[in-house]
């Protein structure tokens, strides 16, 4: 299985402040974004995964929780996990490519298994509360970078 981390990221690493994201709309940006994960699962933490409830992505969610069961989520496509193999395991038993979508700790905890990533670069630097995890180069490669109308989207794979 294939596991991709997607995020929006601004040039100092910055991807929310307060729950929100800091910069205006992208509307280019979230056409890409509900498009790339639209038929595969995501797994995201339980703040995340509550503020996006009201328009879920993905064809399943895997919500990573310590304090959330299954009766808390009541969908019939969500799964409550609470270690990253867990959610490693129901995503490969799900599809052969799931997307990582945040927060800040579960990009952090997910970067080590992670294929791929996708980001979407936003022009400046803002003030946040949360960040992208930070990586050795040496590790990725950039295979495509490719500039939109008001960010452009980097794809990086894992070396080896």
């Amino acid at each position: 299985m294939e596991l991709v981390s997607v995020a929006a990221l601004s040039e100092n690493g910055v991807i929310g402040r307060g729950g929100e994201l800091p910069w205006p709309s992208v509307p280019a940006d979230k056409r890409q974004y509900r498009a790339r994960i639209a038929t595969d699962p995501v797994i995201f933490g339980r703040v995340t995964f509550e503020s996006m409830r009201d328009d879920l992505p993905g064809s399943a969610q895997i919500v990573m929780s310590r304090s959330m069961d299954d009766d808390d989520v009541s969908l019939e496509d969500a799964y409550v996990v609470s270690s990253v193999e867990e959610a490693i395991e129901t995503a490969a038993e799900l599809s052969e490519t799931a997307y990582v979508i945040g927060g800040g700790t579960i990009y952090e905890l997910f970067q080590p298994h992670v294929d791929r990533m996708v980001l979407s670069r936003i022009p400046g630097t803002y003030e946040g509360d949360t960040y992208f995890p930070s990586w050795d180069d040496a590790e990725w490669t950039l295979v495509s970078e490719t500039p939109d109308d008001g960010f452009t989207l980097e794809t990086w794979v894992r070396n080896g």
